[in-house]
């Protein structure tokens, strides 16, 4: 029989994972398209990223979800191709395909075997560099969009977001999500589609990463032969500055209510901007999160959840982007336990800056969590190629990936109290609540916030 387990402890952490990330090689074609190839000799199989900067972030003012349109579009038609053409075309070369704009870039990916690289590699130059765009699918694809976004209004964590990224951003290009709301897209057009594509997904503009079982030379050549002749379409420099070069006003500390008449929970956002993805602080800002409320152990969750009942889980993190990013504790507590879930998670934040700085435990713990599994986030030539696009958005050296486990682990436990006094700052917090305003307005003024400011329920 084999001896019983002790379930009151946590088990023992075992040792930190032996990991090296494979070679990139960097190469500009010349036509100015930056292409980086990776060897991933696992599966048969190979792995195109295209990383075209701007993304959500470079919708025009009025225009907000013209990125993600434009994205949504790419694949729905090219040359004689129709949408079902393309979806037929993946569908034969046993292809995978996605595609996200995200806050500073709009990503474009496909997976295929190797022996359909050459088909893979030319379908996708023609989604990106010549869509399309037919006014007929793109009155479509803006009503899809459309009705997506009336269902969200009754989704308590989609209303929270729009409403903090709104309330910590104010009018910065970062402060709508991607999708936009129903008021801009109603008003986008084909033309500006169009205008938006020609002045974006341009080689200069752009790079692609090639990665999976070819040597470099090979995944090289893939990327020449299909977009080696990608010229610009206009003569557009790009769009207007980064949304990461623009500095958003540091919003003030506050209060605000989301109204569902009825809600049986409030569904709560805690926070403020912080810092960019590329500060040398962002090892330490990682584990100070993991201990703060990254993991289920983390503080937070334990305060809300194991403690006070409050709710069925808490988290904090950060929406890691080029430039200023904000930090957010996120969770959903019932109607009654508002005021105090709040109350209890502000003076968590309070107290990580020094009122209690972090055990021994608690940051073996955090360190553990973020680099135990480390390895498991490469094991594909998918996530390698996307790993890649990462270190190109963000301008990370090619050993990034490689040092991270040891960058962690040198992280201390008064690194962790300095990053928490710099970049958490209680008297900056925005507090926002979807849920029952009238069932708890009363409780909310005594949290020291003010007045809360009622925000209208609008995707």
């Amino acid at each position: 029989m084999p001896g019983a387990i002790d379930r009151s402890s946590l088990p023992a952490v075992g040792p930190s994972p032996s990991f090296r990330f494979p070679s990139v090689e960097r190469h500009v074609l010349p036509n100015g398209l930056r292409v980086r190839t990776v060897e991933h000799a696992s599966l048969p199989v190979v792995s195109f990223v295209v990383s075209v900067e701007g993304g959500s972030g470079a919708d025009p003012r009025g225009q907000e979800g013209l990125a993600a349109l434009v994205a949504d579009m790419l694949d729905e038609g090219t040359g004689a191709l129709s949408a079902i053409d393309v979806s037929e075309a993946i569908a034969r070369i046993g292809g995978d395909y996605d595609v996200e704009a995200g806050p500073d870039a709009t990503r474009v990916s496909l997976m295929t075997l190797v022996r359909f690289a050459d088909r893979g590699a030319s379908l996708l130059a023609d989604l990106i560099t010549r869509p399309g765009l037919h006014a007929a699918d793109v009155d479509r694809v803006r009503g899809l969009r459309i009705d997506r976004l009336r269902q969200l209004k009754d989704v308590a964590p989609a209303l929270a977001e729009r409403a903090f990224l709104r309330l910590v951003y104010g009018q910065h290009p970062y402060g709508h999500l991607s999708i936009g709301g129903e008021e801009t897209l109603r008003g986008l057009t084909r033309d500006q589609v169009v205008a938006f594509h020609a002045d974006r997904f341009r080689p200069t503009n752009a790079t692609v990463i090639v990665a999976g079982g070819m040597k470099h030379a090979s995944l090289l050549r893939l990327a020449a032969d299909a977009l080696g002749s990608w010229a610009a379409t206009s003569d557009s420099t790009g769009g207007g500055p980064p949304a990461s070069s623009i500095d958003p006003e540091r919003a003030p500390r506050l209060l605000a209510v989301v109204p569902r008449e009825g809600a049986a929970q409030s569904e709560l956002r805690i926070g403020h901007l912080c810092a960019r993805r590329g500060t040398p602080d962002y090892a330490a800002l990682l584990v100070m999160n993991a201990v703060l409320g990254g993991q289920f152990v983390s503080r937070v969750n334990l305060k809300l959840r194991e403690q006070k009942a409050y709710t069925y889980g808490a988290r904090t993190g950060f929406d890691w982007k080029r430039g200023l990013s904000p930090f957010v504790l996120s969770t959903s507590v019932h109607t009654a336990s508002t005021a105090d879930a709040v109350a209890d998670a502000v003076g968590e934040i309070e107290a990580i800056r020094g009122l209690r700085p972090v055990t021994d435990a608690e940051l073996a713990l955090a360190k553990a969590s973020l680099t135990r599994g480390y390895p498991r986030g490469f094991e594909t030539a998918e996530q390698v190629a996307h790993a890649v696009a990462q270190l190109a958005l963000y301008d990370l050296p090619d050993t990034y990936f490689s040092d991270f486990v040891s960058v962690v682990n040198a992280v201390t436990a008064a690194d962790v109290t300095r990053v928490a006094a710099h970049c958490l700052d209680p008297s900056r917090l925005t507090v926002l609540v979807v849920g029952d305003a009238a069932a708890v307005s009363a409780s909310l003024p005594g949290l020291g916030f003010g007045e809360p400011q009622v925000l209208p329920v609008t995707m």
